[in-house]
């Protein structure tokens, strides 16, 4: 039988921004895979011979999802030049906000992003097709659109604590400009109380106390049969098509995972992290299940298969730059991306690899049986809220309303280096700063995205997703969902990673040769 190899170019939405997708399919098996980063970012160059302070402004207009993301980064490199502990108040604020925003990105992105795949014509034979169609069906579908409503509400707390959403700049050196009063804190816990009981009703479909003990595998079984209202639950029907669909069979990837750790804990707080440390959930990389404590000096970019000049291979962010190289004079390269790599591997982030470092005893049975996924991805997103409920809830009750310690006074520092890593909604985030003469000198910024849309490197290896679709057979050429299961388990924002469309104005079309 003759071999029917061909080249496809497929340009993706519902990924926050644009996104192309090289593939090369032989007898409708992907048999290899680049990921293209069609636009260039120019942020570290527009910050250069700025005040340090300017980047607490521009960086948060990086992406309009994720902006507290981005502002909380920024800060914190900014904390580290002139060395300053910031408040427990203040750094109860800063993890509310940004657990705010999480609440918004990870449902919106199930039920506005991920889901409405499942009304894929791939999927019409499906036993759950219309109740899909139902409910996921774009600014339609019953789910949809409540999701819209009670996440514009969730971040509420945002503006209540911040100012604005989005685009907020309250943060600052040392602590934040705000100092919540008590109607304000009340406010606050009346928005994540009305928003819990609309997660635990309609998304959980049982309490948080009830799905603490889901530990193992078998204990899933047994809650999904429990009752009705685990099953129809939005957490139930993900399930229950996922496993029709068969989606634990895609994506599989590399078994690499990194997390920057997420929520500096107060030095005085009832929150106990699930395993210990500075952090609720810790920093760490796990190459193949072998865990290894994190090291920031290990972090590099490779620009090998980058539209960026290569100043002599890998280097460090502090070390790095953002010089572009044009297309087309750049030999093999193919995006606008970089390739992140930690001590020389690739590693995909986001709540999985959250999950993976906490560690998870539920997660860490479907990785021992399965491997990573497209179903074990979205499934650690949609029970992430599970986890910052309660804290953010404790968080709010910890913070003195009208209590002034929300600043610590510091000195501006003319000269300094320093990075902010945190663990934002879609993954590892950090921002290198250097300042000289009282100017940005250097500013380098590496997304979750970054990481998971990696390019080659210079030894040839793949980044996560495109390791994630080598060995993907397409059911239906017509309708390759397979693909975008794939590419949306990792909730891209190629916005973050990418910014400025080509020159010539046109949008990316699909060629099959």
């Amino acid at each position: 039988m003759m071999s029917s190899k061909k080249i496809q170019v497929l340009p993706l939405n519902r990924v926050e921004g644009d996104l192309e997708i090289h593939l090369e399919i032989d007898n409708r098996m992907v048999s290899e895979a680049r990921s293209v980063g069609t636009m260039y970012r120019g942020f570290e160059n527009l910050l250069k011979g700025r005040a340090p302070l300017d980047g607490l402004v521009i960086t948060p207009r990086i992406c309009g999802i994720c902006s507290t993301a981005q502002l909380k980064a920024a800060v914190k490199a900014l904390d580290m030049i002139v060395r300053v502990r910031v408040p427990d108040n203040a750094v109860r604020v800063r993890n509310v906000t940004l657990m705010a925003e999480q609440l918004q990105n990870d449902l919106r992105h199930a039920f506005l992003l991920f889901m409405p795949d499942f009304t894929s014509p791939a999927y019409r034979r499906h036993s759950l097709f219309e109740e899909a169609v139902k409910r996921y069906r774009p600014l339609k579908g019953e789910t949809a659109v409540r999701t819209i409503r009670e996440t514009k509400k969730i971040l509420e707390i945002i503006a209540i604590l911040g100012g604005q959403w989005p685009h907020s700049s309250f943060m600052v050196p040392g602590g934040v400009v705000s100092v919540p009063g008590q109607n304000d804190i009340n406010q606050c816990r009346s928005l994540l109380s009305n928003f819990r009981r609309w997660y635990e009703h309609r998304v959980l479909g049982c309490t948080l106390e009830r799905w603490t003990d889901v530990r193992t595998l078998e204990d899933l079984d047994l809650w999904i049969d429990e009752n009705r209202e685990h099953r129809e639950s939005e957490l139930g029907f993900f399930i229950r098509f996922s496993r029709e669909a068969q989606l634990h069979l895609l994506g599989e990837g590399h078994h690499n995972f990194i997390s920057f750790g997420a929520y500096e804990m107060p030095l005085n707080t009832g929150v106990k992290g699930p395993a210990g440390g500075e952090c609720f959930s810790p920093p760490g990389f796990s190459a193949n299940r072998n865990m290894n404590p994190f090291d920031q000096e290990k972090i590099t970019e490779d620009v090998a298969f980058s539209h960026f000049k290569d100043h002599g291979g890998p280097r460090h962010p502090f070390e790095g730059s953002t010089d572009i190289e044009a297309p087309g004079l750049d030999g093999e390269a193919y995006s606008w991306g970089k390739a992140p790599r930690y001590d020389g591997y690739p590693a995909e982030t986001g709540p999985l690899a959250e999950l993976v470092m906490a560690p998870n005893p539920l997660f860490e049975g479907f990785l021992s049986k399965e491997g990573p996924n497209v179903f074990l991805r979205q499934l650690a997103r949609m029970i992430r809220p599970t986890l910052v409920l309660p804290v953010m809830d404790c968080w709010l009750k910890e913070i003195v309303a009208g209590n002034e310690n929300f600043y610590r006074k510091n000195n501006q520092q003319d000269n300094g280096r320093g990075f902010g890593l945190i663990q934002a909604h879609r993954g590892a985030l950090g921002h290198w700063v250097e300042i000289e003469n009282g100017k940005i000198a250097g500013y380098q910024i590496i997304t979750p995205t970054a990481w998971n849309a990696s390019p080659r490197d210079g030894k040839g290896i793949r980044g996560p997703w495109e390791e994630a679709l080598v060995g993907t057979l397409i059911k239906n050429p017509e309708h390759p969902v397979e693909i975008e299961h794939i590419i949306r388990s990792f909730d891209p924002c190629l916005v973050c990673c990418v910014h400025t469309i080509d020159r010539h104005g046109k949008w990316p079309t699909v060629k099959i040769f």
